[in-house]
C-alpha cells in the first residue's frame, strides 16, 4: 500500500466524502483555509491534557489505569495513521480516548468510525482486542462511552477501500445530505453545487 490515509480522513469521510476528495485529489490539505471553529477546538485542546492527567479515572468507570497522551499510530499493513489524543491502558483493556471541542455530547458516526479506525490501530500495534472506547467532550466535561463492534471496524476497512478508489479514479463524491454541515465547512467555496 503505497498511499496512507489517516483516521483523520476516514472521521472526514464519514462527514462529508468531499472534503477527502478536496484534501487529496485537489491538493487543497496544504492549503487548508481555517475556520473559526477549527481556531476555537485548538483553544481548548491546550490544557486539555493538563487537566485530564490531574481527573481520576472513574468518568471513565476504571479505579486503575495509565494514560498516554498524543499517542502516534500507523499500520503499514492497514495504510493507515493517526494521532489518538489519549490511551488508557490498564491490564484488562487498552482503551482509546478522543477529545472533541463539541458544545454538543452527540456522537456521530464520523466519531464512531474514527474510534474504530483508532481500536483497529491499537490491536495490530499492542495485539490486544479493543471493545470500547470514549469521546471526551471537553466543553460538557462528559465522558460518553462508545461500544465498538466489529460492524464498526469492518465499515472502517471498506472506507479505506473507497478512498483509495475515489483518489485513484478522482471521481469527486456527491455532497453530504445534511447540507447543514456545508454552513461553516472549510471548503464550501470549492463545491460547485452547494
Amino acid at each position: 500500500m503505497s498511499l496512507t490515509i489517516t483516521v483523520s480522513d476516514l472521521r472526514q469521510f464519514e462527514y462529508c466524502q468531499r472534503i477527502v476528495f478536496f484534501s487529496y485529489c485537489l491538493g487543497l490539505s496544504r492549503r487548508r483555509p481555517t475556520t473559526y471553529k477549527m481556531e476555537e477546538g485548538d483553544l481548548l485542546y491546550e490544557n486539555v491534557a493538563e487537566l485530564e492527567a490531574q481527573r481520576s479515572l472513574q468518568s471513565y468507570g476504571l479505579q486503575e489505569g495509565e494514560r498516554h497522551f498524543n499517542v502516534r499510530l500507523r499500520s503499514g499493513k492497514l495504510g493507515l495513521s493517526g494521532l489518538l489524543d489519549m490511551l488508557i491502558i490498564t491490564s484488562k483493556e487498552a482503551i482509546p480516548v478522543e477529545f472533541k471541542s463539541s458544545f454538543s455530547a452527540v456522537v456521530g458516526t464520523n466519531y464512531k468510525a474514527q474510534l474504530a479506525a483508532y481500536a483497529l490501530l491499537i490491536e495490530e500495534q499492542n495485539g490486544v482486542s479493543v471493545n470500547r472506547s470514549f469521546i471526551h467532550f471537553i466543553p460538557a466535561r462528559q465522558s460518553i462511552e462508545v461500544k465498538l463492534e466489529q460492524s464498526h471496524k469492518k465499515a472502517v476497512l471498506l472506507n479505506l477501500d473507497k478512498i483509495r478508489r475515489m483518489i485513484e479514479r478522482e471521481n469527486m463524491p456527491d455532497a453530504t445530505v445534511v447540507r447543514g454541515r456545508c454552513t461553516a465547512c472549510e471548503f464550501r467555496n470549492f463545491c460547485p453545487d452547494v
